[in-house]
């Protein structure tokens, strides 16, 4: 037990009594149950815990004293102890990194098409700020990529002279970064945190003398990694695990716009010469589109869209940049309903903004997600955001948008939904689509986000208690005369039906809290829903500190008792701070 001192009123010392963590009654009781029978034990971590064959066999050998992966206590027991202490019991319980909340492998299948999976995706990468003025650098992309992050962006422009590449946030007072050293990061950091493929989307505003100078970069700097598809139409996406360390390029098909309307006028002898525009001048090819001029409607008709569908202009721009884009991508053109058409013998990605997605699922929802169940839509942030702030993905995730593109820097809420959801299936950045998502009925029927759903599952959140701030933050951090006050905020973030948020009762002046309160979440979509976890510190006077948060998948929860670690605002997992809760599916 450890006692903490706190002046108050210049003169005065208050002195508090802060017990160690204690195991709560439900831990005491499942001890109890199997304290002098090892295959009651065995019962537990099987059944009660849920664990498969192996991972029992292998706890059970850590519970016997064979391993000790960190707790003290175990390292002295015997490795013929049948059954764990209370105390070593305990501390394998509250450890994250032994009893964690989800799985840490890999363990979804990997081996279907690409359009089959959500994918972890950063927007404006290079960006160190917000979207007007902050600089661009390769900082933000390797923090990205060892975020998990498997879509990074880059926009493209010419420098001052015209004759290298650089990335910055055009029309804006952002500084800008040499494309060669943001690929050269890439290159560097591209696999450190998931070995499945990375894309790199690139929004062109190049002339064709430096696309071919971009496709002699990425050739050079990335070598093998680069993959380079057939040039025959792809009828079906590869799939990750296919592309396993694999860089994959994602853009327009470069359009030599001046070249194709001369070729075409010497073949008609009609046309105005004089009209095209100035050698080296290309329309900006931009593959988010609308979002650097701010328009959030489709264009019912657009004199600058692209002619990649026509044949004749394909022939006659073909090049190295073309070959090496895999995933070719293209702006909202036309009606909506015709931008959403699939195509049976090509597959390809649109790119819409929030506001476009908010619209087109309103009246064309059905057709966004027959869009997805084969081709990539990427949904960005809408250009009003100048301070890097992010918006809700639930809905794109809803209707089956694979790039959810996000402000890695924008550190709300929303990104630690995101930071969340892709937590799941290892934390690899790739996640598996619901099958509904992926379904069509006899009628051509899909899923629909705004139908009245059952309750398909019952999840009951217990939580115990926590521990840890004592030894990652000063005793003055939450209150400079007192030890805090903490109370643990619990809920859904889901589809509308589902989400809700809970909280316990508020524990005084205690450095380890105990609640042992339980909570239950009714799910009508479980398998898009997210646990979210946050532990405040109650201030009468003043806005409550933050003490900690998570956000955990709710499909991928192991039931039982878990340690669950806490992470900061910005999804840094602390040392020390975990909370000890409870997870069942009824």
């Amino acid at each position: 037990m450890g006692s903490y001192a706190y002046k108050y009123c210049m003169c005065f010392t208050r002195k508090f009594r802060s017990p160690d963590a204690q195991p709560p009654p439900d831990v005491r009781a499942a001890h109890l149950s199997f304290a002098s029978d090892a295959h009651a034990l065995r019962r537990f971590v099987a059944g009660g815990q849920g664990e498969s064959p192996a991972d029992v066999d292998r706890i059970l050998a850590m519970l016997s004293g064979g391993h000790s992966h960190g707790i003290a206590r175990l390292v002295t027991r015997s490795p013929a102890a049948s059954t764990p202490t209370l105390e070593d019991f305990f501390a394998f319980l509250f450890s994250p990194d032994l009893n964690p909340p989800i799985a840490h492998q890999v363990h979804q299948d990997m081996s279907a098409p690409f359009s089959h999976y959500f994918v972890f995706t950063g927007h404006n990468s290079y960006l160190t700020g917000n979207q007007l003025n902050s600089d661009s650098s390769d900082v933000p992309i390797v923090k990205a990529l060892q975020r998990g992050v498997r879509v990074i962006e880059l926009d493209m422009w010419p420098n001052p002279s015209k004759d290298n590449v650089d990335i910055l946030h055009g029309g804006t007072l952002t500084a800008p970064v040499e494309m060669i050293k943001c690929l050269k990061s890439i290159k560097e950091y591209a696999f450190c945190a998931s070995n499945y493929p990375l894309v790199i989307t690139l929004e062109d505003h190049l002339t064709s003398d430096l696309q071919a100078k971009v496709a002699t970069m990425l050739t050079e700097t990335f070598g093998d990694l680069l993959f380079v598809p057939n040039p025959d139409p792809m009828k079906e996406f590869p799939s990750p695990a296919s592309l396993m360390k694999r860089i994959i390029i994602s853009t327009k098909p470069p359009q030599e716009y001046k070249e194709f309307l001369k070729a075409e006028n010497n073949r008609s002898g009609s046309g105005n010469i004089a009209e095209l525009p100035d050698q080296g001048s290309l329309r900006r090819i931009d593959s988010n589109a609308d979002e650097s001029d701010g328009k959030d409607e489709l264009d019912e008709q657009d004199e600058e869209d692209s002619d990649e569908d026509d044949p004749k202009f394909q022939q006659d721009t073909a090049c190295e940049y073309r070959k090496l884009i895999t995933i070719q991508a293209g702006k909202p053109k036309g009606h909506l309903r015709d931008a959403l058409k699939v195509d049976p013998d090509k597959v390809r990605r649109l790119s819409l903004s929030e506001t476009q997605l908010a619209k087109a699922t309103i009246s064309h929802g059905a057709e966004v997600i027959r869009f997805t169940q084969k081709n990539i839509l990427r949904v960005y942030p809408k250009g009003t955001r100048v301070n890097s702030s992010n918006y809700d993905p639930m809905n794109a995730w809803t209707h089956g948008a694979q790039m959810v593109a996000f402000n890695m820097q924008g550190h709300d809420k929303a990104l630690r939904l995101m930071q969340g959801f892709f937590r799941a299936n290892g934390g690899c950045g790739y996640v598996k689509k619901p099958d509904f998502l992926l379904r069509t009925g006899p009628n051509g029927e899909v899923f629909d986000p705004k139908a009245s759903l059952p309750v398909k599952k019952t999840l009951k959140v217990k939580v115990y208690m926590g521990d840890g701030w004592r030894m990652d933050f000063s005793k003055t951090h939450f209150d400079a005369f007192s030890p805090p006050d903490f109370y643990t905020r619990v809920g859904i973030a889901g589809v509308k039906a589902d989400s809700v948020m809970k909280k316990t009762r508020v524990i005084e002046d205690q450095w380890v809290p105990m609640w042992d309160e339980e909570f239950t979440f009714l799910l009508t979509v479980p398998e898009l829903a997210l646990l979210r976890v946050e532990v405040q510190e109650y201030d009468m006077s003043e806005k409550h500190d933050f003490g900690g948060q998570t956000v955990l998948p709710v499909w991928e929860l192991k039931q039982g008792i878990r340690a669950v670690p806490l992470h900061d605002r910005k999804g840094v997992r602390y040392k020390s701070v975990r909370l000890l809760m409870r997870f069942d599916f009824v």
